[in-house]
């Protein structure tokens, strides 16, 4: 299983609640990053890129159940 796989399926087995609480700990922690970047205060420019796939990965996880949740309610 490749480190990408294993990163998803850390999230997945998250609780619906510690999704979105993950979700926003991460976006405040990408908005303090890139703070840091513009005023120079922080120097490893990969933590951006870094959070961003933290971010998709977390949204897209998130939709998917959203996703599953409709089909469940539609098929009702």
């Amino acid at each position: 299983m490749t480190r990408v796989n294993r990163k998803a399926d850390e999230i997945r087995r998250l609780s619906d609640d510690d999704l979105v609480k993950e979700l926003e700990e991460v976006r405040r922690r990408f908005f303090s990053l890139r703070l840091g970047w513009i005023t120079r205060q922080e120097s490893n420019h990969r933590l951006i890129s870094q959070m961003k796939r933290r971010i998709a990965r977390l949204e897209t996880i998130h939709r998917e159940r959203q996703l599953a949740v409709q089909a469940v309610a539609k098929k009702e």
